[in-house]
């Protein structure tokens, strides 16, 4: 785990360091950051001690912000400018620790750079409500007032590898906007971009006590970030199995758990296939397949499955993957070879069970290329489970009964994709998929960055993200009553 490995460093390795308080801080024991595609050292961070965690606590606990809607909106402000201005630099940091390719990884920043400037908007206003009080033959000449007041304790923030910076963003911008103090461990895959970000954030002006960054061993640290003395309420997106252990081990703390999604495209008999193949291949392969919201599950009506599953395989061996430092490439790695092997063993499995493999499914390493299986049923674990990664399993289904039956027959409920024209299909899929949102001739995880997103199921417990929802949720609200 520490830099005994006899790895050959990357010319833009980076020996990071803890941020605390306003002070790097090292340690003699590191976490290398291995690059995917090209198995170099990208860099190294600390791995943070229980002491270090603590202090860290303590430090975000005894500061109390009293900085303005106006100071905050413009160090918001200026953190987008600042990341824009070095889009480059973060794009490629994101593409070597992650393998993501650089088309992924440029998007990646502009979505970043959208949350600070959303949170700088939202930080502006002000959601209080006034309510009269003279409304019933009891009521009283008085008003109540709304208020949104920061938390008492610390917020604790956990992200995962698939977003290495926006999943941090969309932690630290609403806890910026609404004048908290929070705690981030980024995922020990991919810390270099979160202390990329924190620094950009210290230089347009946030005092560091409101952020600080935790690296290091899950293992060792990860307790003690949810039950801290100082900890009020738990951020954390990632896998179910580690978000319901959060939920078991919270105790009397407020958690935001963003967890996985089975998200099906559901093709109907009527729809335009080549649009909708476009949307399939898009949202199966963009950020490697790597997103809770990515198309894990194709769906399509028997008497348009053909040629579907034609025009899916046709636009899949067009789409490029390799080295994801070449800008030409269409698709990176996936996180790691364990992940790549994991698919193949899925895939075969299906096969094993009578699907069939119709391209793909070869790996090198962490590459694994885009993949397209049909005849695949739904009890498969390929589809029945999430599956993480560039795979386009198809499903043939009699009607829409059938379709609601499978999408809604796993433990997930995040996100759809539907691709019809008739709206008596559309409106039944609103109102009868059991999913957080239903996309409309659009993938399932289109969204932006302020509006509300999040699953139900397996998917996810508490408060959605999106800026607007997450200050909600980062927030104790007040009344004040008064006479009128």
């Amino acid at each position: 785990m520490n830099a005994r490995n006899p790895l050959k460093d990357s010319e833009h390795f980076r020996a990071e360091a803890l941020r605390i308080g306003g002070e790097r801080v090292t340690r003699d024991r590191t976490l290398d950051v291995i690059s995917p595609y090209s198995r170099e050292r990208v860099g190294t961070v600390p791995l943070a001690t229980l002491d270090d965690v603590r202090r860290a606590y303590r430090i975000g606990n005894a500061y109390h912000s009293t900085l303005t809607r106006y100071e905050r909106s413009s160090i918001l402000q200026k953190a987008s400018a600042l990341l824009r201005a070095r889009a480059d630099e973060a794009s490629t940091l994101i593409t070597l620790e992650s393998g993501l390719c650089r088309k992924d990884s440029m998007y990646e920043i502009g979505r970043v750079a959208d949350v600070l400037v959303f949170g700088a908007n939202e930080a502006l206003r002000d959601d209080g409500q006034v309510f009269s009080c003279d409304l019933t033959p009891h009521g009283k000449k008085r008003k109540v007032i709304t208020m949104r007041e920061p938390l008492q304790g610390v917020i604790t923030a956990i992200t995962p590898f698939n977003h290495p910076m926006n999943q941090v963003a969309h932690k630290v911008v609403p806890s910026i906007a609404t004048n908290n103090r929070m705690v981030l461990k980024p995922s020990e895959k991919v810390p270099l971009s979160a202390c990329f970000l924190a620094d950009i954030l210290y230089e347009a002006g946030l005092p560091p006590e409101m952020f600080q960054v935790i690296t290091g061993d899950p293992r060792e640290i990860a307790d003690e970030m949810l039950v801290n003395e100082h900890v009020d309420l738990i951020t954390f997106t990632g896998g179910v199995p580690i978000g319901k252990y959060i939920a078991a081990k919270a105790g009397y703390r407020r958690i935001v758990l963003e967890l996985g999604g089975n998200d099906p495209l559901i093709v109907m008999e009527d729809a335009d296939l080549d649009k909708a193949s476009d949307l399939a291949v898009q949202g199966s392969y963009k950020n490697s397949g790597q997103r809770c919201t990515a198309v894990k599950r194709m769906l399509v009506q028997e008497s348009v499955a053909p040629a579907f599953t034609e025009l899916v395989v046709e636009k899949t061996r067009r789409w490029k993957h390799g080295d994801p430092m070449d800008a030409s490439m269409d698709m990176g790695t996936v996180i790691d070879a364990q992940a790549a092997a994991r698919f193949e063993e899925l895939v075969n499995e299906a096969v094993a069970q009578g699907a069939r493999l119709l391209t793909g499914n070869q790996r090198d390493g962490a590459l694994y290329a885009p993949t397209v299986i049909d005849k695949v049923r739904p009890e498969m674990t390929l589809v029945r489970e999430e599956t993480f990664g560039p795979v386009s399993p198809i499903i043939a289904f009699r009607d829409i009964d059938e379709a609601i039956a499978i999408s809604n027959g796993t433990a997930y409920g995040l996100s759809s994709g539907i691709c019809t024209n008739r709206m008596d299909y559309a409106t039944r899929f609103a109102h009868e998929l059991k999913v957080g949102t239903v996309n409309l001739w659009e993938v399932p995880g289109y969204r932006i960055e302020l509006t509300p997103f999040g699953g139900i199921k397996d998917s996810g417990l508490g408060y959605k993200e999106g800026v607007q929802e997450a200050m909600k949720s980062f927030c104790n609200g007040k009344t004040f009553t008064l006479p009128w």
